[in-house]
């Protein structure tokens, strides 16, 4: 199959048309917020319970109160992204920690090597943290979660780092399997 420029995946998985009136006026709070659909939500409108289901779980891990910030939670999106090599939330979450930042800089290391990045240590143990997760998680034992309460993590953000990091692992394999592609918007933001 070739795939259609408008296509955000390599599957023929047309999206449910007319969308149903919370769905586009979901879409339209993105268009105003952000400037565009994110490809993943409209890879998912091919069936809207799906849409609805990873949607209401993204906004809970990345928008909701948390004793992370939205800045942390986007490096720890990026760097769970890049150890899994997913083009896609590489390229839209980088975009997110620069424009959150303020620093381009920031938003590559992320990408790149989160190890080079100057960043707080407080940071660094929650990045080395997801990244365990994600390579190894059935390793890591209560020496890893003491490490981050001595970072001053409580055990609630220790839950919301699990969770976000968790979220991507499996968000980054889905993007991955199916060919999908970042908007192209995303490459130039905030630099």
């Amino acid at each position: 199959m070739t795939r259609k420029d408008d296509q955000p995946t390599a599957l023929d998985l047309p999206p449910v048309d007319p969308l149903p009136e919370a769905t586009a006026r979901y879409f339209e709070i993105c268009e105003d917020k952000l400037g565009l659909v994110p490809n993943v939500l409209r890879a998912h409108a091919f069936d809207i319970e799906k849409l609805d289901a990873f949607a209401g779980l993204y906004n809970a891990l990345m928008l909701a109160p948390s004793g992370l910030s939205k800045l942390e939670r986007e490096m720890i999106a990026v760097v769970v992204s890049s150890i899994n090599r997913c083009w896609y939330c590489q390229v839209a979450h980088g975009a997110a920690v620069r424009a959150l930042s303020g620093d381009p800089a920031l938003g590559e290391a992320m990408v790149m090597n989160y190890r080079v990045a100057d960043i707080e240590p407080r940071q660094r143990a929650m990045l080395d943290f997801a990244a365990k997760v994600t390579m190894a998680s059935a390793t890591i034992e209560e020496a890893d979660r003491d490490g981050l309460r001595d970072h001053g993590f409580s055990d609630r953000d220790i839950w919301d780092i699990a969770n976000v990091a968790g979220f991507f692992n499996m968000s980054n394999r889905v993007a991955s399997a199916t060919g999908m592609e970042p908007n192209p918007d995303y490459h130039s933001q905030a630099r």
